[in-house]
């Protein structure tokens, strides 16, 4: 098992890395968050995942370990490999796919190509109960947030996106409203994100 690796970047690739450590290439599989991070020629360092299959021995790397905790915990529900996992892994940030799968998101989860209505209702009945919790504050600002749970917050959350905003933003922007405020109305969340994202 390649739990760790840590090597020169030599060559970036669609979807992998080519990374050289003790005289070998190994190609990495990488979600975009990961691969976004990585320049030619420097050094790297990746939680990783060894995967045996019939017709291939694949690693999939990661930047941080919750990445790679979340990855674990999609393959582990029948029907989503690890090609799926990294998919949506690369779909939306850890914290969007962690907070959709603990509030029942159907919707956000069959939004990655590949995972269709009856995926993302296993994936929820799975895994809504053994999502930690930290996994879905994202970072605003450099500090975590907690998740949007309740239904003023869901509410302002989905009159943002029809305004248009980007999803991740609004999620964190609402999320860190409610951690100063956890009893505002969705009016008040709607008007002070406004503020804030404009």
């Amino acid at each position: 098992m390649i739990a760790y690796l840590s090597g020169v970047v030599r060559e970036i690739r669609e979807g992998s890395a080519v990374v050289v450590a003790g005289g070998l290439g190994y190609e990495v599989q990488c979600p975009v968050s990961t691969l976004g991070r990585l320049k030619v020629g420097d050094v790297a360092e990746f939680n990783t995942r060894f995967v045996v299959r019939e017709d291939a021995q694949l690693l999939f790397g990661f930047s941080d370990a919750d990445s790679l905790r979340l990855f674990d915990l999609l393959i582990g529900v029948s029907g989503v490999g690890p090609k799926l996992g990294l998919a949506m892994l690369s779909g939306m940030p850890v914290s969007a796919l962690a907070q959709g799968l603990l509030s029942g998101d159907v919707k956000l989860l069959s939004s990655v190509s590949g995972v269709g209505k009856k995926t993302a209702e296993r994936l929820v009945l799975e895994l809504q109960n053994k999502i930690p919790e930290h996994l879905a504050a994202p970072v605003v600002g450099g500090v975590k947030v907690m998740p949007v749970n309740n239904s003023a917050g869901r509410d302002a959350i989905d009159a943002l996106l029809a305004l248009g905003f980007r999803e991740q933003q609004v999620r964190g922007v609402v999320a860190e409203l409610l951690g100063a405020d956890p009893e505002q109305t969705a009016d008040a969340l709607i008007r002070k994100s406004l503020g804030r994202l404009r």
